[in-house]
């Protein structure tokens, strides 16, 4: 009962902070990506001190966000890429920029569990899990948090994945230009 009630309240914190995201103040400033990434690689390795991961990180990312809720997609995107590496003896978590590209795109990518890319187009829905509780715990409300935030920033996301060899999300910030 108490653990059916502690992820009932975790879904209501989720679904309430997923409501905030789209009503909260958005104001745009400069943000340091690359700094921002490494703070919240410094509480996820809080949470397992003990636990190696190598972490690759493109440096000197900058941005014009919200960085309140670029601070939550962060979080959200490293702490899946934290969690389905879990399992790895030699886990990989990287975070960079891919050159030349605009708008810029970000990218998240790890060695974890991946996903069947049959089931890409589910993702980013509320309470859509690709991996059963039993595997890992979460609600199915991060993803869809990361949409909506960068939404919000006028930018898109997307993911690639394969069972077994990991995930990468990509994600813009701003609209893409007309070509």
């Amino acid at each position: 009962v108490r653990g059916s009630a502690q992820q009932m309240a975790k879904l209501i914190d989720d679904l309430l902070n997923l409501s905030r995201v789209t009503r909260a103040e958005f104001r745009r400033e400069r943000v340091d990506v690359s700094a921002l990434v490494w703070s919240v690689l410094a509480k996820l390795r809080e949470s397992e001190p003990n636990r190696e991961v190598a972490l690759v990180i493109e440096e000197g990312l900058v941005a014009k966000a919200d960085p309140r809720l670029l601070a939550i997609a962060l979080t959200n995107l490293l702490g899946n890429a934290w969690k389905f590496t879990g399992k790895r003896a030699a886990a990989r978590i990287e975070f960079a920029a891919q050159a030349g590209e605009h708008p810029t795109v970000y990218l998240v990518r790890d060695n974890g569990a991946g996903f069947d890319a049959a089931y890409t187009g589910k993702l980013f829905g509320v309470f859509q899990r690709l991996h059963g509780e039993d595997e890992c715990d979460g609600t199915g409300i991060g993803l869809a948090t990361v949409q909506r935030i960068v939404r919000r920033h006028g930018g898109r996301v997307w993911a690639e994945g394969e069972v077994d060899r990991g995930a990468t999300f990509y994600f813009t910030l701003e609209e893409e230009e007309e070509r």
